[in-house]
């Protein structure tokens, strides 16, 4: 982890805070100890600085099939984003500096500087203090989560003591080097750090500021992380306490189809901004971008369903790019915590327990408000396993292009799903089949080099 010195070391740390705001540390000498925030402002201001913060990997969306490349737009890509497209076992091809890895590692060390700063300081159990403090123990779950779920294997409770996890930084002193813990003391982390956030963090979503945290946000993360770990139970439980809170849908009815930009930043669905690493060019925006949609995504929308227009845009040539996405005017896409994903993890949760008569009432509250006036028929189950057959296609294309689909993919092979993918690309196929080493990205070359960790088999 020493990579961090060049990084996150001081000079990169006064340019962020010197974005931030006037903090009154901001003269301080460089030590082998990043230098802490002094005062509550100054720790705000850090946490508040999307710079750093708001952050997940890409290589997911660059690894998952919602998208497609004609070999031209395929040769455009650096090696990482041509590499992961076809699930290379080396993915980086010499490339340094992966944004997926350092960016929240970065995001780490500034939570820990805030919670170093906070455990010395007089102000600490303040209700500001508090609020402080579960600020930056949410950033540091966040990011922690999507390092594990990008470079650890699907969580398996019967193999988590065993298999191996990521470096867990708990302090900000960037000199000592860590091994990776266990994918069990990972986990346990970041569902420890989010449950010890929960009762300090604001009970109201923030809507001007949604950058920031919400005992909602915390309750939306939680039931992300459990669905990954397929506790189908607690995630269920996790997305009510979430939605009991706040539940407000959009009803896309109300939403310009002709625009490229039809969402905005602050919009009522959202209740936690991040985006995915400002890096590849295959998962820009419109503009940049030379990827077209799945023609198998495509095919699950019907004519009469908002989304199809909302979220893409036709090319003269019969293909589809996607707009501009829940991040409003963001290049890349949108990858926090937004209502509809809770109605569908709640809908999935009871499918999985054979309640198919609830799982279709909320599934149904979602879909009603993404097709045109009278077109909508509410869907009907008779088992559980039809319920979860709806629930998992309507998952698919309401959060494509979201981050979630690379996620999906590994947990429901986990199920017994059997889920194989394909490219070819200039006349060479490619395939993926279920449960490959390759759904675990390589830790980064330079990574390897420098802190000597265990690297991943792919």
């Amino acid at each position: 982890m020493k990579q961090l010195m060049n990084f996150c070391g001081w000079l990169g740390l006064l340019a962020v805070l010197a974005a931030c705001n006037k903090s009154s540390f901001l003269n301080e000498k460089p030590s082998t100890a990043i230098v802490e925030p002094r005062t509550l402002s100054d720790m705000e201001h850090l946490l508040d600085n999307t710079v750093v913060f708001n952050f997940t990997g890409s290589l997911s969306q660059l690894a998952a099939d919602e998208y497609e490349l004609n070999d031209e737009g395929w040769q455009t890509g650096v090696a990482t984003e041509r590499n992961s497209y076809i699930w290379a076992p080396d993915i980086y091809g010499g490339d340094q500096s992966i944004q997926d890895w350092n960016q929240l590692y970065e995001g780490v060390l500034y939570a820990n500087s805030v919670l170093s700063a906070l455990s010395r300081s007089d102000s600490a159990q303040t209700t500001r203090g508090r609020q402080v403090r579960s600020w930056a123990l949410f950033a540091r779950s966040f990011a922690y989560f999507d390092l594990l779920r990008n470079f650890a294997a699907p969580y398996e409770e019967e193999q988590a003591q065993t298999l191996p996890g990521i470096p867990l930084r708990l302090t900000p002193d960037i000199d000592v080097l860590l091994p990776r813990a266990s994918m069990q003391a990972g986990y346990e982390q970041v569902l420890g750090d989010l449950k010890a956030a929960l009762p300090d963090l604001p009970s109201v979503r923030p809507a001007n500021n949604l950058n920031r945290p919400s005992q909602g946000a915390a309750y939306a993360l939680l039931a992300r992380v459990y669905l990954d770990m397929r506790r189908y139970r607690e995630a269920g439980l996790y997305a009510d306490s979430a939605l009991s809170g706040y539940s407000t849908l959009l009803d896309y009815k109300t939403v310009s189809t002709s625009s490229t930009t039809p969402f905005n930043n602050k919009h009522a669905e959202l209740i936690y901004n991040a985006r995915q690493v400002s890096t590849y060019m295959f998962t820009a925006n419109v503009a940049l971008s030379p990827a077209t949609i799945s023609q198998e995504l495509l095919a699950l929308y019907g004519p009469d369903d908002l989304r199809l227009q909302l979220y893409y845009t036709r090319n003269a040539d019969g293909t589809y790019r996607k707009k501009r996405g829940y991040n409003g005017s963001g290049n890349y896409p949108f990858s926090g915590l937004a209502t509809d994903e809770l109605y569908l993890i709640r809908a999935e949760c009871l499918a999985r327990q054979e309640d198919s008569a609830a799982a279709m009432e909320v599934l149904n509250a979602l879909l009603v408000k993404r097709y045109r006036a009278d077109k909508f028929v509410p869907l009907q189950a008779g088992s559980g396993s039809e319920a979860l057959e709806h629930v998992l296609r309507e998952r698919r294309k309401e959060l494509a292009w979201r981050g979630t689909r690379w996620h999906d993919l590994k947990r429901l092979n986990k199920e017994g799903a059997g889920i194989e993918l394909s490219r070819t690309v200039k006349g060479t196929p490619y395939r993926l089949p279920a449960g490959d080493p390759r759904y675990v990205f390589p830790i980064p070359d330079d990574e390897i080099a420098l802190s000597g960790i265990e690297q991943n088999k792919r």
